[in-house]
């Protein structure tokens, strides 16, 4: 089993409440990667400029993510993105995006990838993702999106949403898209276009999935303090995605289970800056906080 990941890899120059790094490792792809290889094995595509450090691809490495579809541009640029939070750690201001190579990034899949269970479709292009979709055929799909792509490219988007099973919003996404102020509703609309479940992620008050046949909803996992929320998103879809291609059977129950996971992952991510928050968390770590979550979400 294994799960394929198309999307951006970066790095990133960030300033928090908690403090300022530069050269984070960044980007949707490696945030995912970094998360579901916990539990699961991975496959990326993205591409980067020769300038990605070797620290990079040690991560990679270290974490037994295959990188045959990983591009490396000679005298390349690799997509950097300077951003800062303040206070409210559910909002990232953008300081300057220099895409790079990710500019021209057209994503090219190995022919052993199309062995893959399940594809995550990371933030990029909606037109790339139904290209990488086509290509890979018929395999079980969550895609990610942003307001940018909503406003630009919405008819592009909708295209791909006829053909993916999961799409993952969050709740300012969710209304954008559909014009509907109450998120319950807005979700409601994506399942009209054929999407299978909709997740909604609300930040620091948790997540909800709908369906056609059910509804459920998890709060976040309350830690102590936020030092770096930007992969967070990224890391809940990579242990949500993570959980499901290991457990090997995607029904109402396992789907509930990869909430849990993805929520309880995040919440590592977001301890530390960029990828700091998983660097020393084992799948016991893992297991431990879910237990523990467990007691917080269970009714006696």
């Amino acid at each position: 089993m294994a799960v394929c990941v198309v999307g951006s890899v970066a790095l990133d120059d960030l300033k928090t409440p908690k403090g300022e790094r530069k050269n984070l490792l960044g980007g949707s792809a490696l945030h995912f990667s970094n998360a579901a290889s916990l539990l699961t094995d991975v496959k990326l595509v993205g591409v980067v400029g020769d300038d990605f450090p070797v620290e990079g691809f040690d991560l990679f490495k270290k974490k037994n993510v295959v990188t045959e579809g990983l591009e490396v541009i000679k005298n390349g640029k690799t997509f950097h993105w300077s951003g800062y939070y303040e206070d409210d750690m559910n909002i990232a201001h953008t300081v300057s995006t220099e895409l790079g190579v990710f500019a021209d990034f057209t994503p090219k899949i190995p022919e052993s990838y199309k062995k893959c269970d399940l594809l995550f479709l990371a933030n990029i292009d909606p037109v790339l993702q139904l290209n990488v979709k086509k290509s890979m055929g018929k395999i079980f799909t969550m895609l990610d999106t942003m307001n940018f792509w909503i406003s630009s490219k919405k008819n592009d988007l909708i295209k791909i949403l006829k053909e993916i099973d999961i799409l993952l919003v969050n709740e300012g996404e969710a209304k954008l898209f559909t014009g509907i102020d109450n998120v319950n509703k807005a979700a409601l609309e994506f399942l009209k276009l054929g999407v299978k479940y909709v997740i909604v992620k609300k930040g620091a008050y948790g997540v909800s999935l709908y369906s056609e046949d059910f509804y459920f909803s998890l709060p976040s996992f309350p830690i102590k303090e936020v030092t770096d929320p930007t992969g967070a998103g990224d890391s809940f879809a990579g242990g949500f995605i993570g959980y499901l291609d290991y457990i090997k059977e995607i029904n109402k129950k396992n789907l509930k289970t990869g909430l849990a996971y993805g929520t309880v992952i995040a919440s590592f991510y977001v301890e530390g800056f960029g990828v700091e928050g998983l660097e020393n968390v084992s799948k016991i770590d893992i297991e431990k906080r879910l237990n523990l979550y467990k007691e917080y979400v269970t009714l006696p």
